[in-house]
């Protein structure tokens, strides 16, 4: 592929992973992870306070990062964010993988390259969590920048690939705990890479210091980009240490019990074959068969010798020993897989070009091209699929404990009973249910001043009060006596298995139901 058609072809398939991400941001309604993560942005933005919490939510770059954001569409409260301003974010940096790959052009050529665009561009995964308000986008984008720094290195050690790879490292370690697996995944392919494939360095004509110098600056600059998030920028030096303390928490979490421990093979079957009831099929297989073709690339000797060592066996070390360790970890969400399957499909990419290089006799080239253009368009259609049709059906395998769209009609009907209360937005409510099936309301009752939340029932005192109370169904039992029949009770579903109750006082509902005749 000439320069000028791969600069061409890139630039369409940039645009396309952005149209994927970026239209109709709103359409799922909020995750409770993504309500907590927006929740927590919320203080930073209107009162400017963070302090990085160990024992949950993952790194402070998000909220960082989301600033910007907000200020850039003249946001300064909580109440006038939106679901499009904050999951914009990880939108873009799902998109802007796409232009880290061009670091593996030297090694990979343009054409595999292309193709690796065109499957992260596509791929399901990919796009689905792209448009997640959470770490996860953030993470890939920096390991995949974190890689490419590395093997740049490894080919020009320059001074200015070291502080790159050192500030993706950083950043990488102020976004997820899970920056350590990706640290000792990455160091082991580059040792390994080092010992069995010979590469020898470009002569360097920019600026470059010893080897020794070279990792003390880069190790620095990571230390500092870590330092300057955890701390908030200097007003909680504690940060950094509570940033070790987590990793307490992460490997006590990855080792217990509970919903979200998994068989080993579980990516691996999320990503291969997955159907739920009636829905459609899903596969990714694809890219994972192109990605074996990719990593058997990587061992077949070359018939001219490249000027530039090839970076798939790099990247396949990588991927393997990141895959494992990610695999073997009980505790297992779907979006985990991004870190290892972003290598996966950077392989597949160079197995694509290692196939159409294979064939000279033009028309086996154009079988090959035309199976590929249909696994292609399969992505695709999945893409579509899971974001614009199945984005919070559990048919959908990236769908994981994800509100579901009943949930917006108490949303709904919690603002249109307020707006027949005399006190509108200033209404009393009271949130009745337990950690799990308090989130996403506080993201959604945002624009309400007065909103209580409690975990029992018997705390509330003077619940009586509140002309409208939401409550779980555990709780709502306990509440039966108490409400008799001055309430009016209906039934929403939340999440697959958890449902809220929204009791309405009865002289509102009344009011409620008149005025909507009218």
């Amino acid at each position: 592929m000439n320069k000028a058609a791969f600069r061409g072809l890139f630039f369409i398939i940039v645009v396309g992973a952005l149209l994927f991400r970026l239209l109709g941001l709103d359409l799922r309604p909020m995750h409770h992870d993504e309500a907590n993560q927006a929740v927590k942005f919320g203080r930073l933005l209107e009162k400017g306070e963070y302090r990085y919490d160990p024992s949950d939510h993952h790194g402070p770059s998000l909220y960082y990062l989301t600033l910007p954001l907000a200020w850039a569409f003249s946001k300064t409260t909580l109440a006038s964010l939106d679901e499009v301003i904050l999951r914009l974010l990880p939108a873009l940096f799902g998109a802007g993988v796409l232009l880290l790959l061009l670091l593996f052009v030297k090694g990979m050529g343009r054409t595999a390259v292309f193709f690796a665009g065109l499957f992260a561009a596509l791929s399901p995964a990919m796009v689905y969590y792209s448009r997640f308000y959470i770490q996860e986008m953030l993470f890939v984008f920096f390991v995949i920048g974190f890689l490419g720094s590395l093997w740049r290195y490894l080919l020009y050690p320059w001074t200015a690939w070291a502080l790159s790879a050192g500030l993706c490292a950083g950043m990488m370690y102020a976004t997820k705990e899970t920056s350590v697996i990706v640290f000792a995944a990455a160091g082991l392919a580059l040792i390994l890479t080092m010992v069995f494939q010979k590469i020898k360095p470009q002569t360097p004509y920019h600026f470059i210091a010893p080897g020794f110098a070279n990792f003390f600056l880069g190790l620095s600059v990571a230390f500092l980009a870590a330092a300057a998030f955890f701390t908030s920028f200097l007003k909680n030096r504690q940060g950094i240490w509570d940033s070790l303390a987590a990793f307490k928490t992460y490997f006590e979490k990855s080792g217990g019990a509970g919903f979200h421990i998994q068989p080993w093979p579980y990516y691996f079957k999320l990503l291969v074959y997955s159907k739920s009831g009636r829905g459609p099929l899903w596969s990714e297989a694809l890219i994972l068969a192109l990605a074996l073709v990719g990593i058997v690339s990587a061992f077949v000797p070359r018939r001219q010798k490249q000027a530039v060592p090839s970076p798939a066996r790099f990247i396949f070390l990588y991927t393997l020993s990141s895959a494992a360790v990610f695999s073997i970890i009980p505790y297992k969400t779907p979006w985990n897989l991004l870190p290892f399957y972003a290598g996966f499909i950077i392989l597949a990419g160079i197995g694509a070009a290692f196939l159409l290089g294979l064939f000279a006799k033009i028309p086996i080239k154009a079988l090959v091209l035309l199976v590929l253009a249909a696994g292609t368009y399969h992505l695709g259609l999945e893409s579509y699929r899971a974001n614009f049709v199945f984005y919070a059906d559990p048919a959908n395998p990236y769908v994981y404990a994800q509100t579901g769209t009943d949930f917006l009609k108490l949303v709904k009907r919690v603002t249109d009973v307020a707006a027949v209360h005399p006190d509108d937005k200033k209404m009393l409510i009271n949130v009745i249910c337990g950690p799990y099936e308090t989130w996403p309301l506080p993201w959604y009752l945002r624009g309400f001043e007065r909103v209580g939340y409690w975990q029992e029932a018997g705390a509330t005192g003077t619940l009586l009060d509140a002309p409208v109370i939401i409550s779980d169904q555990d709780q709502a039992s306990k509440l039966q006596p108490l409400l008799g029949d001055k309430f009016q009770s209906e039934y929403f579903g939340l999440r697959p298995g958890v449902i809220l109750v929204l009791h309405i006082r009865e002289d509102l509902w009344q009011e409620y139901l008149k005025r909507s005749l009218h």
